[in-house]
């Protein structure tokens, strides 16, 4: 998933106002934050070298999972989105993957607890020229609500951050202000995991209809020592491999995901849950499907050979 260019230029040049090696500092501390999954609410940053370590390490992953995900979301429904809603948008990752998307949305809404947060953020885009009007809050998700509804409500690496009884709350205020899609993204681990599956029972309890990634509403048929996961690539800029040490050019994100609608959906068939293990001549496929977990070998003889091929782990089939 390519980070926009324009917005890139505007991080790094964000991070030139800082010490690298503070900022290699700062970067490896955020990551040992995002394993440690608390759910204390804790703050991830508190100081600007911080903040500017996070949109260089952190806004392309983010930003790769959301657009994935939303990408899967959007081929699900029937609606046009015209207004939308950032939930602890940190610096505005999830909201630059809507604009992004969307070619109707007009405007932004981005609420964040953070005030360097918010700041750095405003100013990404501003600089960066998102193209559509934006507007920054303060905003706490395990306490405020939304002023008014939104198309669509995005809460993005949010609710880990939050206690069992703040994410109840959390879920049903967005689902309140939800016009027609929210969707909510995790970390692809099994803590992430679980907390989105406690989140799509209970919007499916309160009539949500499932667009992504499930094939619909049905029970979730994953046995319990197995999560649902997928992988979002993200390229990674000089500056990127510099903070994180790494060598290779791209990041591979694992997300967890939950997209619940409030407007007709045409959820897929087949949701691949694994990597396609290829031969040549057949491809194995481990699927979820309406009927529960299956394992398909495509072969060549069959129309879906072309796309198993092409395929991957989150698309359906």
């Amino acid at each position: 998933m390519i980070f926009p260019e324009r917005l890139n230029a505007a991080v790094e040049a964000n991070a030139q106002k800082y010490d690298r090696r503070e900022l290699v500092k700062a970067a490896s501390a955020i990551s040992e934050k995002y394993r440690a999954e608390r759910g204390d609410g804790s703050r991830l940053v508190t100081k600007a070298c911080e903040t500017a370590a996070y949109a260089a390490v952190r806004m392309p992953a983010t930003f790769a999972a959301v657009s994935t995900a939303l990408s899967h979301a959007l081929g699900s429904v029937r609606c046009d989105i015209e207004t939308a809603a950032d939930i602890g948008a940190g610096t505005g990752a999830a909201g630059w993957a809507a604009a992004e998307l969307i070619d109707t949305l007009t405007e932004l809404y981005c609420c964040e607890r953070e005030p360097g947060m918010r700041e750095l953020g405003r100013s990404l885009m501003s600089e960066a020229e998102i193209g559509v009007k934006a507007e920054w809050c303060g905003f706490d998700a395990a306490a405020d609500t939304l002023p008014r509804s939104f198309d669509l409500v995005i809460m993005s690496y949010t609710l880990n951050e939050l206690s069992e009884t703040d994410r109840d709350r959390a879920i049903e205020m967005l689902w309140e202000k939800t016009d027609k899609l929210l969707l909510i993204v995790e970390p692809g681990t099994k803590t992430g995991y679980a907390n989105i599956l406690k989140a799509r029972e209970r919007l499916i309890k309160v009539g949500a209809n499932i667009a992504c990634p499930c094939p619909g509403n049905c029970s979730c048929p994953l046995p319990a020592d197995d999560w649902c996961h997928f992988t979002a690539r993200a390229q990674r800029t000089k500056l990127h491999k510099q903070l994180k040490g790494g060598d290779v050019p791209y990041e591979d994100e694992k997300f967890s995901c939950i997209a619940a609608a409030k407007c007709d959906v045409s959820p897929c068939e087949r949701r691949i849950l694994r990597h396609p293990q290829i031969s040549g001549g057949f491809v194995d496929l481990h699927l979820c499907t309406a009927n529960g977990i299956e394992d398909m070998r495509v072969t060549k003889s069959s129309k879906l050979f072309k796309a198993a091929r092409k395929a991957d782990c989150g698309d359906d089939i």
